[in-house]
């Protein structure tokens, strides 16, 4: 079965600690649902920072990517219905699905 990340693109703040529980919830429940397919849920990414081509650094990141998750499904298809039921969806945000290609060696 091949693998496929998710990527989390954007997406609305909870307006209140109570918000930020009810979504967190549902999320959960959408990656218990995955079940074995999940293989690498939930990674949020914290203090980034870019390395730019001419070796300088700076805070923050080029793109509104916020985290992944890797699934593994058996067709693109397959992923993208799974992604289509991520609740990220309901608070504004986009997603990515690719598939991971194996490097040889």
């Amino acid at each position: 079965m091949a693998q496929y990340i998710i990527t989390y693109l954007g997406g609305d703040q909870p307006s209140s600690p109570e918000e930020g529980k009810q979504h967190f919830a549902k999320y959960k429940e959408w990656l218990s649902s995955l079940g074995d397919s999940v293989v690498s849920p939930a990674n949020p990414f914290k203090n980034t920072c870019t390395v730019n081509s001419d070796g300088t650094v700076t805070t923050g990141s080029t793109t509104s990517m916020s985290g992944y998750t890797i699934i593994e499904a058996d067709s693109t298809e397959t992923a993208l219905e799974i992604a289509k039921a991520c609740p990220f969806l309901d608070i504004g945000g986009s997603l990515e699905v690719s598939e991971l290609m194996q490097m040889p060696g």
